[in-house]
C-alpha cells in the first residue's frame, strides 16, 4: 500500500493511498504490475482494459469460424466473403483515428463502455442477414468493437510508468486479442455445435444455429460495457470529469492531440508496422478456419478449432514483447525497444514465408504457432514505443498506429480476395520484412535511435499528462 503525500495539505484527487507503489512525480502512475489485484484504481483499470478489448474482439470475430456455413447457407462466392472480412476490419480504421484524441479529451473508460454496447447491437442482429451485401454492412458496424483496441492501450499507459509501460501494454493487448483465438473455439467448436444438437443437423438447423448463436456473446458485450463504467476510473487521480473541476488535469484538445500526433513522423513509421503485425493477426483471424477447411479438407469444427491456436498464442507472446522491450530499454535505452521490434518483424515475416511453403497439416500447425508467437511479439514491442513518441498526444499516436493494423488487414484482405492462398501468404511475408527496414527510420527526440546517438531521456522524465499549449488554447473546446 502506498500512500501519497506529507505534511501539506493533501492534493485533490479520488484516492489518498494506493495498493500498488506509484511514482508522485508520473502523475501518481504504478511503477508495478500485481496480476492478482484488483484494486482501484491501477489494477481495476488493467483488468477492465484486456476484458473489455477481449469481449470486444470476441464480437468482432464472432462470426469468423461460422463463414463457411453461412457461404453455403446464402450460396455466397469466395469474393463476397472476404468483401465482407475487409469491411470488417476497414470501419474500424476510422473509428480509431477518432478514439484517440477523444480518449485525451474524455478518457478511455467511458469510450469503452459506449462502444461495446453499440457494437453489440449489430452482432445480436446476425441472424437477419439475408445477402452478400447485408453480410459486408453488418460486419461493418459489428466492426466499431475493434476500436476498443485504443481505450486499452491509452488506458494501460494512463495508469503505468514509462519503465513499465511496454509490459502493462502488452498484456492488456495480448489478453484482449486473446477474444480472436477464444472466439474461433467457443463460436466454431462450442456454441455452433450446442446450437446444432437443439436445432438439429440438417440444412435448415444449421441454418438456424449460424443464425441465432451470435446473441450469446451480444449479451455479455453489452453488459461487460455497462460493468466497465461504473466499476473503473479514468486515471490515478479519479475520472477526467472531476480532474478537470477540481484544477487537476487541464481540459484537452482533442483536435490539437490529434495534429499533433499526425505531423510526427514516426507515428507513421509504427503505424506501417503494427499494419504488418496486428494487420497479419486480423488476416489469419479472417482467413485460419477457412484456409484448414478448404486445403486440408477440415470440418468446420475441426479447422475452427485449429484457427483458434493462432489466437491462443496472445496468452502469453505479446506480453513476451513488450517485456523483452522493457527489458532492452533498461539495457540499452530507446535503440533496445527498436531492435527488438526489428527482430520481431523480420522473424514473422520469414515465418510466413515458410507457411505459404507448407503442404502437410501438421506442418502448417507448428510454423504457425512460431508465426503467431512473432505476430503478437511485434505488436507487443510496437506498444513499447508508442508512449515515448509525443507523451501528451498518447492518445492520438495509439489511434493512429492502431489503425495502421486494420488498414494493413484491409490490404492483406485484398490480397487473399484476388490471389490464391500461396501468393497472398509470399505477398504477406514481403511486406513484413520490408517494415522490419523501417526501423532505422525511427527516431524520437531525447532518444537514441538504431544506428545513431543521441542521449536517451533522463529516467525521471513522465509520460506526461496531455496538455494544451498556448497555440492551441483556442482549439480547447474542439
Amino acid at each position: 500500500m502506498t500512500e501519497v503525500g506529507s505534511g501539506a495539505p493533501a492534493e485533490i484527487k479520488k484516492y489518498q493511498t494506493y495498493a500498488v507503489n506509484v511514482d508522485p512525480d508520473q502523475d501518481d502512475k504504478a511503477t508495478e504490475i500485481k496480476l492478482c489485484s484488483f484494486a482501484r484504481p491501477h489494477m481495476r483499470a488493467f483488468h477492465c482494459s484486456w476484458w473489455g478489448f477481449f469481449i470486444a474482439f470476441f464480437i468482432w470475430f464472432a462470426i469468423a469460424p461460422l463463414l463457411s456455413e453461412i457461404k453455403d447457407s446464402l450460396k455466397l462466392e469466395k469474393k463476397e466473403i472476404w468483401t465482407s472480412s475487409i469491411v470488417g476490419v476497414a470501419g474500424t480504421i476510422f473509428m480509431r483515428f477518432l478514439l484517440g484524441p477523444a480518449c485525451d479529451k474524455y478518457g478511455a473508460r467511458i469510450l469503452m463502455s459506449v462502444i461495446l454496447c453499440c457494437a453489440s447491437i449489430p452482432t445480436a442482429m446476425t441472424g437477419l442477414v439475408n445477402s452478400a451485401t447485408g453480410l459486408a454492412i453488418l460486419r461493418l458496424f459489428i466492426g466499431i468493437a475493434g476500436g476498443t483496441f485504443v481505450m486499452c492501450q491509452y488506458w494501460s499507459s494512463r495508469m503505468f510508468t514509462k519503465e513499465v509501460v511496454g509490459t502493462a501494454n502488452a498484456l492488456v493487448g495480448g489478453w484482449g486479442n486473446l477474444g480472436g483465438g477464444v472466439t474461433q473455439l467457443v463460436m466454431g467448436s462450442a456454441l455452433f455445435p450446442l446450437f446444432k444438437l437443439f436445432l438439429g443437423d440438417d440444412e435448415d438447423g444449421r441454418t438456424m444455429a449460424w443464425r441465432t448463436v451470435c446473441i450469446v456473446p451480444a449479451v455479455v458485450a453489452f453488459g461487460t460495457g455497462i460493468v466497465i463504467y461504473f466499476i473503473s476510473d479514468d486515471a490515478p487521480k479519479g475520472n477526467y470529469d472531476e480532474m478537470k473541476k477540481n484544477g487537476t488535469m487541464p481540459e484537452v484538445s482533442a483536435a490539437a492531440s490529434f495534429r499533433s500526433g499526425a505531423i510526427n513522423i514516426n507515428t507513421w513509421l509504427l503505424f506501417i508496422q503494427y499494419a504488418c503485425c496486428f494487420g497479419v493477426e486480423l488476416t489469419m483471424n479472417n482467413a485460419a478456419a477457412l484456409y484448414f477447411k478448404e486445403e486440408f479438407n477440415q470440418t468446420t469444427e475441426s479447422a475452427a478449432a485449429i484457427a483458434s491456436i493462432f489466437g491462443w498464442m496472445n496468452l502469453f507472446a505479446r506480453g513476451l514483447g513488450g517485456f523483452a522491450s522493457d527489458k532492452f530499454n533498461a539495457k540499452m535505452g530507446m535503440r533496445g525497444r527498436i531492435l527488438v521490434q526489428t527482430i520481431f518483424l523480420a522473424a514473422e515475416g520469414a515465418l510466413v514465408l515458410i507457411f505459404a511453403h507448407s503442404d502437410s497439416l501438421a506442418g502448417a500447425i507448428v510454423i504457425m504457432v512460431f508465426f503467431s508467437v512473432f505476430v503478437q511479439a511485434a505488436e507487443g514491442s510496437t506498444y513499447g514505443i508508442v508512449p515515448y513518441v509525443d507523451p501528451p498526444s498518447t492518445g492520438s499516436i495509439a489511434g493512429i498506429v492502431g489503425a495502421g493494423g486494420n488498414t494493413g488487414a484491409v490490404a492483406f484482405g485484398m490480397g487473399f480476395r484476388q490471389l490464391d492462398y500461396y501468393d497472398a501468404f509470399l505477398v504477406m511475408g514481403g511486406c513484413i520484412l520490408g517494415s522490419a527496414f523501417l526501423s532505422a527510420f525511427v527516431v524520437i527526440k531525447g532518444h537514441s535511435s538504431l544506428f545513431c546517438g543521441g542521449e536517451d531521456a533522463p529516467k525521471d522524465q513522465a509520460l506526461a499528462v496531455p496538455e494544451p499549449n498556448d497555440e492551441d488554447a483556442e482549439e480547447v473546446n474542439a
